[in-house]
Parts: C-alpha cells; structure tokens; sequence
C-alpha cells in the first residue's frame, strides 16, 4: 500500500491510498504483521507520527488516517489542513 499526500481537498491537503508493488530508492518502508506501507520522502513529513486505520462500518470500508500533525479535517476525513 501506498499512501501519498498532495496539495487540494476541502481542507488543504488529501491522502492518497494505492495498491503498488512499485518502490523509489528515497521511499519510507514500514512492513507489519505482513503489510507494507510505502511513503514517499516528500509525503512522510507530513505524515509523521500518523497512525494508519482500517475501517469496516455502516458506511463502508475506507483506510483512515489519525494525523497528530493535522490541525482540521473535512468532515469526510480525506483531506486535511496544517
């Protein structure tokens, strides 16, 4: 899995969630309980200390993101500001 952060969105800044087996020499690679996350250098700024969920509920199943770094988010939870 992917996850990137660009500029847009309701709140300034969006992640972005794809599946990939594609890796940069500069990437942040995290493997865990036989998941991979990769990050790119620019992305992991933003991304510091962030925890990375799964959810499966009423309204659908969605990767979420708990950003310490954030300062507001949409109501959605895809994009967010600093």
């Amino acid at each position: 899995l992917r996850i990137s952060v660009s500029g847009g969105g309701c709140s300034g800044f969006s992640y972005g969630f794809e599946l990939t087996t594609a890796r940069d020499d500069d990437d942040f690679v995290i493997d865990r309980d036989g998941a991979t996350v990769v990050i790119d250098a620019i992305s992991a700024d933003y991304l510091r200390g962030s925890e990375l969920d799964f959810v499966d509920d009423l309204m659908g199943q969605a990767f979420k993101m708990k950003n310490p770094n954030a300062t507001a988010t949409c109501g959605c939870g895809t994009s967010f500001a600093m």
